[in-house]
């Protein structure tokens, strides 16, 4: 009886260890102030910046504790843009599995709006939004139900209605890390305006992190880009990479909110 009650204590024990739920000071114990405040904003923290101006990035300082991939995986194609967003959902705790079912809604992110300079007011960025069969069969398919089960990694394909770019291609992949889910996009077909190509195949990818913690959901987000030279000097590159960011963003916000 004795070793039996031995037993569940150990359990109990063992099974709050390895649910420690994290704050943001645990992940990114150096930030300023100023950044926390903005993180628990409602924009977030948002900053943008080209490759030659020293741009420092959060989630990879000395002491961050985030998975050294989310930030890798944007950083080993050598981008010429890079954007970096912290924010944090307050007053929730969702379920990673809650979280997946979010990401799961590809329909869900056409009409979502943004700031258009060009037509100084709010427009939809993706005038369609569909999951599809796969790299090389861009069919539609309808998005799934909630799953009951949280896979260790999966791969999808998306097709976006880019009010600028027009029907662009993007690989989704979902890993399980040990706190939270990670969620990579990037181009698998160039972007193109008026048939000329403005960033090629695999130029743009966007890491999304998300982790409960203990002041609500963690979105910590990085996107890289190459743009044409052509392009880049008709452009503001930093705004189209942020606003698009944003977009996404916004749209994990909103699904995980209504879990």
């Amino acid at each position: 009886m004795k070793r039996k009650l031995l037993v569940i204590i150990l359990l109990i024990f063992s099974s709050n260890v390895f649910a420690q739920v994290r704050s943001l000071i645990d992940i990114f114990p150096n930030l300023n102030i100023d950044t926390r405040t903005a993180i628990f904003s409602e924009a977030g923290f948002v900053r943008s910046s080209q490759k030659a101006s020293g741009f420092v990035i959060i989630g990879n300082e000395r002491g961050s504790g985030l998975d050294p991939q989310i930030v890798s995986n944007v950083l080993s194609m050598n981008p010429g843009y890079f954007v970096e967003s912290i924010s944090v959902i307050s007053g929730i705790n969702p379920a990673l599995l809650d979280i997946y079912n979010a990401l799961g809604n590809i329909r869900d992110l056409k009409g979502r709006l943004y700031d258009s300079a060009s037509k100084n007011q709010p427009t939809p960025l993706f005038e369609e939004a569909t999951r599809i069969v796969s790299d090389k069969q861009t069919g539609a398919i309808p998005d799934p139900a909630p799953s009951r089960t949280l896979p260790r990694s999966e791969t999808v394909y998306i097709r976006l209605k880019d009010v600028n770019f027009g029907n662009t291609y993007y690989r989704g992949e979902m890993t399980l890390v040990q706190n939270g889910l990670r969620y990579k996009m990037s181009n698998f077909r160039s972007m193109s305006y008026l048939f000329v190509p403005v960033i090629r195949e695999g130029r743009f990818v966007a890491q999304l992190y998300f982790e409960p913690i203990t002041e609500g959901v963690l979105i910590y987000s990085v996107a890289g880009a190459d743009i044409s030279d052509f392009f880049a000097s008709r452009i503001h590159v930093d705004s189209a990479i942020s606003k698009r960011l944003a977009v996404i963003t916004s749209w994990a916000t909103d699904g995980i909110k209504s879990r």
